[in-house]
């Protein structure tokens, strides 16, 4: 029989960590302990990095009770495996340049018949001779799909089919792109399970597909509903104090937030490892998190 592998919480460290990515996080760590897999910590810093952020999220965490089986890792340091990767699909002839702009794909996604959000294919047949002095700017690089959608399997949602296109491995920054970073970085780590928002439920199918070009096993995925504002918006600062530093001010606890937190998971408030022995795949909620301005008064 086979060990557990590992689930894992992955935020970017572009800021203070508010309440629906805390409560992402508790889940992540209640699936992970529930099946015996190590939980784990990786800091997405590739786009996105704020002074003083990743020390403050690490310490938000801890306040709200989670804890992590090593130590954290961050994507910076991980740019080798990322090169390693792009090597092994621009050996199988699977990358091309792409030297579009976002203009240019926002106007193609208003053609008939597109795909919104998808990439029409325009560099996909583009001739050598057409590239950089037509262009005169450096290239993405994208991935040359041979499929067009993928299907997953996820704990809350079931079998869900996506649209798969030529998604971006390396931006024209050189900077290799989230969808690369995070399944090499999931396949790197042992991470077997993928526990994150349901706002990237469509990710998965393309993230899955590119997986399985390198040879790599999907995870268990479980998208988790959000915490969202009466508009069925997000959750950000715009809707006042989300965050433990800004409800700390108003008078809250890390504890009393984390119990806020626990009963809109519809888990017994009080201490994690309370949560964890009343944990269930058929008790997490499937609709968001409306947050009231009361229950933060």
């Amino acid at each position: 029989m086979n060990s557990p592998g590992a689930g894992r919480f992955a935020p970017s460290p572009s800021g203070e960590l508010h309440l629906g990515n805390l409560r992402t996080a508790i889940f992540a760590w209640l699936f992970a302990r529930s099946t015996s897999r190590t939980f784990l910590l990786r800091i997405e810093d590739l786009d996105r990095a704020r002074a003083g952020a990743e020390a403050a999220q690490l310490a938000e965490l801890t306040a709200v009770g989670l804890d992590w089986d090593a130590a954290p890792v961050r994507q910076s340091d991980r740019i080798p495996l990322y090169q390693a990767a792009v090597g092994s699909l621009r050996k199988a002839d699977l990358l091309y340049e792409c030297y579009c702009t976002r203009r240019d794909i926002a106007e193609a996604a208003t053609a008939p018949h597109s795909l919104p959000g998808s990439y029409p294919g325009t560099c996909r047949t583009l001739p050598a001779s057409a590239r950089n002095r037509q262009h005169g700017r450096p290239p993405a690089l994208r991935l040359r799909s041979e499929v067009t959608d993928w299907t997953v399997q996820d704990e809350l949602h079931g079998s869900y089919t996506g649209p798969v296109d030529d998604l971006v491995i390396v931006r024209s920054d050189g900077v290799p792109a989230y969808n690369l970073a995070v399944v090499v970085d999931d396949a790197a780590q042992g991470i077997d399970q993928v526990v994150r928002g349901d706002d990237l439920l469509s990710s998965a199918p393309r993230q899955a597909y590119l997986a399985s070009l390198l040879g790599i096993a999907p995870p268990q995925y479980a998208h988790v509903p959000l915490a969202l504002n009466r508009e069925g918006q997000r959750l950000a600062k715009r809707d006042g104090a989300v965050t433990l530093e800004s409800l700390a001010d108003k008078g809250w606890t890390a504890s009393s937030v984390r119990d806020l937190i626990l009963r809109s998971a519809g888990l017994p408030a009080g201490t994690l490892a309370g949560a964890l022995e009343a944990f269930h795949l058929a008790g997490v909620p499937r609709e968001a998190w409306i947050v009231e301005p009361g229950e933060l008064s």
